[in-house]
């Protein structure tokens, strides 16, 4: 066999073990979802608390008691973020089916000057859909959370436990101290540009949710909390997560109202204000802290959305700007990050970042 023969089975070889490798991860991934989901989140809430015990630290107040300070908040922060959510899905469905009928009703009205046949399809259409069984599987979804929110609550307080361990170990693994001062660089990085963007996301999901909730209280609406709920967690989904949010609350209005007039206007006043945030406040907040691409966040969204569902989409975000700074630094894996990255900078940092090292 020849220089060339053997360089090429080499090649084959390498790349059919590539993809038995892949499918591999894709099954585990699939298979132990939940499991994986509470664990990205709770890497995710180590990090952000990490950051609020190190600024404790700083201030002169003992670990433990930051540490202990750090769970409390965590535990009490996950159990009513759950509890909220799953009350507020339950409203939903409560008031969903008192306004189904009306809302199928609304339509098959507006379908009218489409003549017969439009008409009668909207209406078999609307027929076949079961709101109230979309609703309570909704609400079934929901109370998921809650355990969830125990699973999450438990990995982080082992993450917390091993919090001091974890650069010797780093250290250890390498073999290396100048290589294990690399690694922990890497991963402060993530954790800089991943917690800046969460934080800001949060505050301008906020106003978001705010001045929806006002649109909604000031027109005398009903479920006003819940769709301000609905638009502040869609808001971090990236793209399509404020066009659901806007169409979410027009069906509301809608199906309350059953008056197109006033549809129109309230669902324009939802549509500005994801539209204005969105399109300016959001890109001049976070300005250049994620350095990925539209097409990598895109990219992201599909693939964990795929995997993962509705719990992919939050974390599709976090883990592309992951990806993308690892693969910074390793030589042949640069080119992804280069493809994924904004302006082909993956590893510059942004403006006011900082790493801890």
């Amino acid at each position: 066999m020849s220089a060339n023969d053997s360089q090429l089975s080499e090649r084959l070889q390498t790349g059919f073990l590539g993809v038995i490798a892949f499918a591999l991860i894709l099954f585990l991934l699939t298979q132990a979802r939940f499991i994986l989901i509470c664990l990205a989140f709770a890497i995710i809430i180590f990090s952000l608390t990490s950051e609020a015990i190190s600024a404790f630290a700083r201030l002169k107040v003992p670990n433990w008691l930051a540490t202990t300070l750090a769970l409390i908040a965590i535990a009490i922060g996950l159990l009513w973020a759950a509890t909220t959510v799953v009350a507020q899905v339950n409203e939903v469905v409560t008031t969903s089916i008192v306004y189904a009928d009306r809302a199928q009703a609304t339509l098959a009205n507006l379908s009218q000057r489409w003549g017969p046949r439009v008409q009668e399809s909207i209406v078999t259409f609307l027929g076949s859909i079961d709101f109230a069984g979309w609703a309570r599987s909704a609400a079934s979804q929901a109370s998921n959370l809650i355990s969830g929110s125990v699973l999450v609550l438990t990995f982080v307080g082992f993450m917390f436990a091993e919090r001091i361990w974890f650069p010797i170990k780093i250290e250890r693994l390498t073999g290396n101290p100048a290589r294990a001062g690399e690694v922990l660089r890497i991963i402060y990085s993530i954790m800089s540009r991943v917690n800046r963007y969460l934080v800001v996301k949060a505050a301008i999901s906020f106003v978001t949710a705010g001045l929806i909730w006002g649109i909604f209280r000031g027109a005398g609406l009903e479920l006003s909390g819940a769709v301000a709920t609905f638009t502040f967690i869609l808001n971090f989904i990236p793209t399509i997560g404020s066009i659901i949010a806007a169409v979410i609350a027009i069906a509301v209005v809608l199906a309350q109202t059953g008056d197109p007039t006033t549809t129109l206007m309230i669902g324009s006043a939802c549509t500005a204000v994801h539209f204005v945030i969105g399109n300016i406040f959001d890109p001049m907040l976070l300005g250049q802290t994620l350095r990925l691409s539209s097409f990598g966040i895109v990219l992201s969204l599909a693939f964990w959305g795929a995997i993962w569902g509705i719990a992919g989409t939050f974390l599709a975000v976090p883990i592309m700007v992951a990806l993308m700074i690892v693969c910074a630094h390793i030589p042949w894996l640069r080119p992804l990050a280069i493809m994924i990255s904004h302006e082909g900078l993956p590893e510059q940092e942004p403006p006011h970042a900082r790493l801890r090292g």
